[in-house]
């Protein structure tokens, strides 16, 4: 009975609810159900102390908090991706580039006989019969063999364009646009006469306004003239006392006679020894592979005149010392061919321009598949202008690698005594056990860097091929050496006590310091550098402070520097792959080397200023590209960038990331711990309490 009045009361009720929808809503809307009110006023009693509460507040920053940094890092990650992508599309840049400058080398060197067949059509009417060549050569044969073109070409053709590329500078040397024929000069002369760049045109400025602390304070400072100011003060000292010794003064009639072309062999004995102790050779060096000549360069000119043909080429990695090609090519009409290196540290390499075999192998067969033949290969050691010192290995690998393609190898170590940080280890080839290939090793050296005497002409060749040291005993007529220097300079290098107990001592000590003054300043100034401790150079990244990645702006910096009375070397004297680095000397008195940085300062700060002037009224575009690798071997130090990232971020990174920007930033310094407390007392209790139980 009571369960069949539940069921009717059941189906009344739907067929109420249903009838009466509507009205039920209403009523429901407007009647208060049980309980609600007070559930209501119960939740919103707790909804504001839950507000109130500090503790609340506190997780709600730290989520805000937690939530915006997650998305810094996801900002961080999309930036990586970024520059992964704009380091390939850098990289695709620099390829571009090593081909653009590859032809560059190829019309530059087409212009200058060029202008030899024009300067030749000019003077003979077109005939060269009165010409004197060598007997079998034809001129315009050597011409495209010089070239790499596959023949001759129409004389008018030629002219034409030359002419059309005469802006364009030959080496960084010639300015042919600039050239005017001398009636009085042969076709040849006229050509070497047109080998001038900004090397010599700075050269030449500082030497019409040098400065003098007394008398011309506002003349140019040379930071870019390879020489050690550092210890002339111990050189004329010594050969004062020198002076006055018998010995030195020794005036035998040999002394003013023509000597043995390859010199006196009182000199070529004492080098030997010389050289057999500071090389550290596993056996005694022998006088008779001893030739002395007046300088390194005649023998760079000696060398490359008697291992090569005209047209023929020597291989060389960029950036090197750019004086070398002049002193193969004018007189031998002997090219170089480059093997670039560049500043990031790809393939098998550790650190940047760094040589490696792969590089050599791959500037090798790129010559000859245009039909370049390659003689020799040229290697410096200490490197000028990195500063690099080459590993055994390295050198083995390099040795090995010149005996695969039967190539002579010259090696210049004329910075071998100036290693001035004993963490360093300088190793000559001289002192390897065995030479792969002794027949094709040839070694430099000379005095003028490492005893502090460039107006001193000396240097030395050591050879073990009979055939090449006759042959270069033969130029030796052009480049000899007078008999009373030789007699000095045998005295002076064989005074072993001073020069390991005195001058060596001192002469280190002096470019450590002064290498790390310059580096220290470069430190606070923030700019990129090579650290080295070989040589008397730092090799430099202005690539910042260049508007454009060219080499017009590199030299419109270097004009900037000599404006300011200050002379550098730029990247392009050197060939440089990369405009905007720079070789500064630092082997210079400490008054000079704080004038010329402070004047350096100045422009390296005016140009920023002027940099950041247009950027603010350009869109902001990534600064990274072109800018050196954050290594151990690059000094990397920047108050405007952000570290550069590897691969991925790491803790490391974001940590340096947060203290670079908590330093940068004056948030600290607005929101101090007692104006906390002051503001948000409640907050600032609970936090108390907190920290007070960890």
């Amino acid at each position: 009975m009571k369960a069949h009045h539940l069921r009717s009361t059941w189906a009344w009720s739907t067929s109420f609810s249903e009838s009466n929808m509507a009205s039920s809503s209403r009523m429901q809307n407007m009647v208060p159900r049980p309980g609600f009110s007070a559930l209501h006023r119960l939740r919103k009693k707790r909804k504001g102390q839950r507000v109130k509460d500090p503790l609340d507040d506190l997780l709600l920053k730290t989520l805000t908090s937690q939530r915006a940094m997650e998305e810094r890092f996801l900002q961080m990650e999309e930036r990586r991706f970024q520059r992964d992508l704009d380091v390939e599309e850098r990289r695709m840049q620099l390829e571009q580039r090593r081909f653009e400058l590859e032809r560059e080398h190829e019309y530059r060197m087409f212009n200058v006989f060029a202008q030899m067949l024009s300067i030749l059509k000019q003077s003979h009417s077109g005939s060269s019969s009165s010409i004197a060549m060598p007997r079998g050569l034809d001129f315009n044969q050597a011409l495209s063999e010089m070239t790499g073109l596959g023949g001759g070409g129409d004389l008018q053709e030629l002219r034409a364009r030359s002419q059309a590329e005469r802006s364009v500078d030959m080496h960084g040397f010639c300015h042919p646009g600039d050239f005017q024929r001398s009636p009085y000069l042969s076709a040849r002369g006229n050509v070497v006469n047109i080998f001038r760049g900004s090397t010599e045109e700075g050269y030449k400025a500082y030497h019409a306004d040098k400065y003098d602390e007394d008398k011309n304070p506002n003349g140019i400072i040379n930071f870019g003239t390879s020489e050690n100011k550092l210890c002339f003060d111990l050189m004329s000292k010594r050969l004062k006392e020198q002076l006055t010794q018998t010995d030195m003064n020794l005036m035998e009639p040999p002394l003013l006679q023509y000597p043995d072309w390859k010199g006196h062999m009182f000199l070529r004995e004492e080098v030997a020894r010389f050289l057999t102790y500071y090389c550290k050779a596993p056996a005694p060096l022998k006088a008779e592979n001893v030739i002395v000549l007046n300088g390194c360069g005649s023998l760079f000119s000696a060398l490359a005149t008697v291992l090569c043909d005209p047209g023929e080429a020597v291989l060389i990695a960029t950036p090197f010392y750019g004086g070398i090609t002049r002193s193969v090519f004018l007189y031998g009409n002997v090219k170089l061919v480059y093997a670039y290196l560049d500043s990031k540290i790809t393939g098998t390499s550790t650190r940047p321009f760094q040589l490696t075999v792969e590089k050599l192998e791959k500037a090798l067969q790129d010559a000859r598949a245009e039909g370049i033949t390659v003689r020799a290969l040229i290697l410096l050691n200490p490197q000028n202008p990195l500063g690099d010192i080459y590993s055994l290995s390295e050198l083995r690998d390099y040795l090995e690698f010149a005996k695969r393609h039967e190539l002579h190898v010259i090696v210049d170590e004329i910075y071998m005594l100036s290693v001035f940080d004993e963490s360093a280890t300088f190793h000559s080839v001289l002192g390897m056990d065995r030479l792969p290939d002794p027949q094709r090793t040839h070694v430099m050296w000379g005095i003028s860097k490492d005893f502090a005497v460039s107006g001193i002409r000396f240097g030395t060749l050591y050879t073990e091929n009979q055939d090449v040291a006759n042959a270069v005993a033969s130029l030796c007529y052009f480049h000899g050496v007078c008999g009373p220097v030789q007699h000095k300079v045998a005295q002076l290098l064989r005074d072993r006590d001073w020069i390991n107990q005195v001058y060596l001592r001192a002469n280190h000590a002096r470019l450590k310091a002064a290498h790390t003054y310059v580096t220290d300043e470069l430190k606070t100034l923030g700019v990129p550098f090579l650290n080295r401790n070989a040589g008397f150079f730092v090799w430099i990244d202005f690539r910042k402070y260049l508007r454009t990645g060219t080499f017009e702006e590199e030299m419109l910096l270097w004009r900037r520097f000599l404006d300011n009375k200050v002379l550098l070397s730029c990247g392009k004297a050197f060939e440089c792959s990369e405009p905007g680095w720079f070789r500064i000397i630092f082997a210079d008195k400490t008054h000079r080397l704080q004038l010329g940085m402070q004047r350096i300062r100045k422009v390296l700060e005016e140009r920023e200023q002027e940099i950041l002037a247009e950027e603010k009224e350009q869109p902001c575009q990534s600064d990274q590209d072109g800018k050196a690798d954050s290594t151990d071997e690059v000094i990397f130090v920047s108050r405007h960038q952000e570290p550069t990232c590897s691969g991925s971020s790491n803790l490391g990174d974001l940590i340096g990331l947060l203290q670079q920007q908590m330093r940068s930033s004056d948030w600290l310094q607005k929101n101090t711990a007692e104006q906390f407390a002051q503001e948000k007392p409640e907050i600032y209790d609970v936090f108390s309490k907190l920290v007070g139980k960890q």
